[in-house]
C-alpha cells in the first residue's frame, strides 16, 4: 500500500514538472545553435551564426537582414498600381526609386567615433535624412576645429572643471575647442542675420542653418558637409539645447531678430514621409531624434522597416527605451500583418553598429568597387 502511495506521488510529481512537450517546427522555430569555432571564422560569418544563437545576437542578425531588405528595396519589386504616374510606369524609373532611409542619432555618438560610420552613409548617399540633436551639429563642427581625446569614466569631475576639460563617457572635450567653435561660428551667424534682413520669408529652419554651416565647414571629416555636398537634409528639432543654443543666445544680444522657424522643417520632415514609396528608420539612441522620426511615419500611417539600437528599457514609461511595438500601436511602425518589419537591439550603437553597417551597407559598397570582403 505504502509503495503504491509513493508511487503515485512520484507520478504525480512528474506530471507537475515535465508537461508534455508540444512540437516545435523548425521552419517557425530554428535551433539554438552558436558559431563553429574549429573552423576558421570571418565577421560576416560570426554574423550569419548569429541568427541562431539567441538573446541579441539574434536581434543583430534580424537588424542586417531589415536593414538589407530597406537597402535593396527598389519600386520595380512593386506591382503596378492602376492609378500609378504614368513617369513610375516605367521599368527603368521604378528601378531607381528606393527606400527612403531616415537615420537618427544622438549626440554622443558624433563624438564618440561613430561619426566616421555615420560619416560613411552620408558621403555614399546610403541614407535619404538624419535627425539628430544640437551636440549632433556642433560636436561635427568642433571635431573638425580641435580634437576629441579618449579618457575614463571615473575621471574626477571637480579635477576635470579645474583642468578645462569636459567629460562624456570616457571622452574628454577641452574647453579651448568650444572657444574656437564659438569663434568660427559667431560670424556665420551674423552673415545669416544679414541674409535674412527683415524679410520673414527668408528666416532660417534648422535643416538650413545645418546645410550652411556643412557648407561652410568645408572640411571632408564633417558628417554635415557631405549633408550639404549630397543635399541630405539634417533636421535638428532641438537646435538650441546645447553649446549652439548657447551662440544663438549670444548672437540675439548682438545682432537680435535671427529667426529659426521649427514649423517649415517639421513640414518638410513630414513630407518625406508621406511622399515615400517605402520608409525605413534606423535610430541609435532615443530622446528627440528617435519620436521626430518616429513621429513622421505616422502621417504615412507607419514606418515599413524600423530598427532601434539602444540600451534604454521601457518599465519606466519612457519613448526613448519603448521597444518597437510600442510605436506600431501609434501606428507610427506598421504591423506585421501590414507587411512591417522591425527589431529592437539592446546594445550599445558603438559597439554594434560599426559591424551591422559592415555588414551591409559595407558590403554592397565594397563588392559594388570590386573590393573583397576580407574581414577575417
Amino acid at each position: 500500500m505504502a509503495n503504491n502511495t509513493n508511487g503515485n506521488a512520484q507520478t504525480s510529481a512528474q506530471a507537475a514538472i515535465l508537461q508534455p512537450s508540444e512540437s516545435l517546427p523548425t521552419s517557425s522555430f530554428p535551433i539554438v545553435e552558436g558559431p563553429n569555432l574549429e573552423e576558421p571564422q570571418t565577421i560576416e560569418s560570426l554574423l550569419n551564426a548569429y541568427a541562431h544563437v539567441g538573446f541579441q545576437a539574434s536581434a543583430v542578425s534580424q537588424a542586417c537582414g531589415i536593414i538589407e531588405e530597406m537597402r535593396k528595396w527598389r519600386l520595380s519589386d512593386e506591382p503596378m498600381q492602376e492609378d500609378e504616374d504614368e513617369e513610375l510606369q516605367q521599368e527603368h524609373v521604378r528601378s531607381q526609386i528606393g527606400a527612403t532611409i531616415f537615420l537618427g542619432y544622438t549626440s554622443n555618438l558624433i563624438s564618440s567615433g561613430l561619426r566616421e560610420v555615420i560619416l560613411f552613409l552620408v558621403k555614399h548617399k546610403y541614407v535619404s535624412a538624419l535627425v539628430t540633436t544640437a551636440g549632433g551639429i556642433e560636436e561635427d563642427i568642433i571635431k573638425c576645429l580641435g580634437t576629441t581625446h579618449l579618457g575614463q569614466f571615473h575621471l574626477d569631475g571637480s579635477d576635470l572643471r579645474k583642468r578645462g576639460l569636459n567629460r562624456i563617457g570616457n571622452l574628454l572635450v577641452p574647453n579651448d575647442n568650444y572657444c574656437k567653435f564659438e569663434d568660427w561660428v559667431m560670424p556665420k551667424l551674423e552673415k545669416m542675420r544679414e541674409e535674412q534682413g527683415d524679410d520673414l520669408s527668408k528666416a532660417w529652419s534648422p535643416s538650413k542653418v545645418c546645410k550652411r554651416l556643412g557648407e561652410e565647414i568645408d572640411d571632408e571629416r564633417s558628417v554635415l558637409y557631405w549633408a550639404a555636398k549630397n543635399d541630405i537634409p539634417v533636421f535638428c528639432p532641438a537646435l538650441t539645447d546645447g553649446s549652439l543654443g548657447d551662440m544663438l543666445y549670444f548672437h540675439s544680444y548682438k545682432s537680435p531678430g535671427l529667426i529659426v522657424d521649427l514649423v517649415s522643417d517639421i513640414r518638410r520632415l513630414n513630407d518625406m514621409s508621406v511622399k515615400a514609396k517605402k520608409a525605413g528608420m534606423i535610430i541609435l539612441g532615443g530622446g528627440v531624434c528617435k519620436h521626430q522620426i518616429a513621429n513622421a511615419m505616422l502621417f504615412r500611417n507607419g514606418a515599413d522597416y524600423a530598427v532601434y539600437i539602444n540600451t534604454g528599457q521601457e518599465f519606466d514609461g519612457s519613448d526613448s527605451g519603448a521597444r518597437p511595438d510600442e510605436a506600431v500601436s501609434w501606428g507610427k511602425i506598421k504591423s506585421a500583418e501590414r507587411g512591417g518589419k522591425s527589431v529592437k537591439v539592446y546594445c550599445d550603437a558603438t559597439i554594434i553598429f560599426p559591424i551591422i553597417v559592415a555588414k551591409t551597407f559595407g558590403k554592397a559598397h565594397w563588392a559594388s568597387r570590386g573590393i573583397a570582403n576580407n574581414s577575417k
